[in-house]
């Protein structure tokens, strides 16, 4: 990673405390971003900053993703994700982002025989699955499953483990992944695990392993396989999120790519994180039992004093419009018309959709549809059910956490996370 502009400060500025002032150096960024730099802050003046949940607080020195929310754009290695959901494939996107550069041809051919010849778990860990329980939720046996995969690679422990063995190391989770995950929803149905087959790509061989059974083979069709292509592309990394922030501070501490990525397992888990499009379909399958009225749905979202929430519009990064969502919406329309489901719960999506985008209180606030409400309906529509959604979208976002990582702890100045607190309890006391 080269941040040697970013590291180079132009200006400075002022933090005067009492009758101390520091400089802080600004730091400024590819696309102009201003930050400044109170590393010296504590040390200088005895103050620390207080931002809760950090949304003032830059983290990191970072060149994977590039988003800037109030004009919608969303950049992967500086390639707009528009381009690469239209001409490349969520493999290609991953190589992107973990080696900072789209695949030629020759090394497409071998990133892709890597996943394929690294797709089978150890048999030990297929008896694993055996002794969790049926009611285990998805994302709670993908997580441990992952963290898991540190006692089958020992040598990751080592920390001066070569370049060329930390490349094996993260095919083998790229590829291991989709097969845990298919896994993890084979047994939480109760169903026999159906094994990986070389002759399909990536996104079939999940598709096989999730819906087939030792007597039916799942027939793939090209539109649903191009739409999950597409939901992972989008969600393959979004910047210092939650479970990104997550992987980096675990990683922090030199802990190896299995627990750090397990760990981001667990915040995506979180129904504010990962769990958005999920709750976008608790809602409509709620809105559908009341009755399914559309219009009053969209009255009771405007209606201050009601507590009732829209699922899926709007957005805490995009404060114009979800670059994601211009893309889904096309893929979720294409793909509606092609399985010609019939549905409550989308039709109720559909009218939702419709009247929210002509009413001037959503246009006003731009409050659009965001990409957790199309990628809720599509995947609904390809029979994924609602538990599996999180699991989905750790696919998707595992190669930006590996990329993190891997930027992480290729720069030789990473400091291990450690927050500081303004303490709010109660002042001494002592034992009588």
């Amino acid at each position: 990673m080269d941040n040697s502009q970013s590291k180079q400060p132009s200006e400075t500025a002022e933090i005067t405390v009492g009758n101390k002032t520091i400089l802080c150096p600004v730091i400024t960024g590819t696309e102009n971003e201003k930050a400044l730099d109170i590393s010296q802050l504590r040390s200088k003046t005895g103050f620390v900053t207080y931002d809760d949940g950090f949304s003032n607080t830059a983290s990191c020195l970072s060149s994977i993703t590039y988003i800037d929310g109030e004009n919608g754009v969303l950049r992967y290695r500086g390639i707009p994700i528009e381009e690469l959901a239209e001409k490349r494939t969520f493999v290609e996107v991953a190589h992107l982002l973990i080696f900072g550069h789209l695949p030629s041809a020759d090394e497409r051919g071998v990133f892709s025989k890597l996943l394929t010849s690294n797709c089978m778990i150890h048999d030990n860990m297929v008896k694993l699955f055996d002794n969790l329980p049926s009611s285990s939720h998805p994302m709670a046996t993908l997580s441990a499953m992952v963290v898991t995969l540190s006692a089958y690679y020992p040598e990751l422990s080592n920390l001066e483990i070569n370049p060329g063995e930390i490349n094996q190391i993260i095919a083998e989770l790229l590829a291991k992944l989709r097969t845990l995950a298919a896994y993890s929803y084979k047994k939480s149905i109760g169903e026999p695990i159906i094994y990986p087959k070389r002759k399909y790509r990536y996104v079939e061989n999940f598709l096989h392993m999730m819906f087939s059974t030792p007597v039916d083979e799942y027939p793939l069709d090209k539109e649903v396989v191009d739409a999950i292509e597409k939901i992972l592309i989008l969600h393959a990394d979004h910047e210092q999120n939650c479970s990104t922030s997550t992987v980096r501070l675990v990683g922090s501490s030199k802990a190896n790519l299995f627990a750090s990525i397990s760990a981001g397992i667990c915040a995506l888990w979180g129904p504010l994180h990962g769990g958005a499009n999920q709750a976008v379909i608790e809602m409509l399958e709620s809105i559908v039992r009341d009755g399914g009225q559309a219009k009053r749905v969209i009255e009771r979202a405007k209606d201050k004093k009601d507590s009732f929430r829209l699922m899926g519009f709007g957005h805490r990064i995009y404060k114009n419009f979800d670059p994601r969502a211009k893309i889904i919406k096309e893929i979720c329309d294409k793909l509606l018309l092609k399985l010609g489901i019939n549905d409550p719960c989308l039709d109720v999506a559909k009218q939702i959709e419709e009247i929210a985008l002509k009413d001037d209180y959503f246009i006003e606030r731009k409050l659009y549809p965001n990409v957790d409400f199309y990628s809720g309906i599509i995947l609904r529509a390809i029979g994924i059910p609602t538990n599996m959604f999180t699991v989905i979208f750790a696919m998707g976002r595992l190669p930006g956490w590996i990329a993190h990582w891997k930027e992480q702890r290729d720069t030789p100045t990473t400091k291990i996370g450690r927050p500081r607190q303004i303490y709010v309890g109660a002042p001494i006391k002592h034992i009588e």
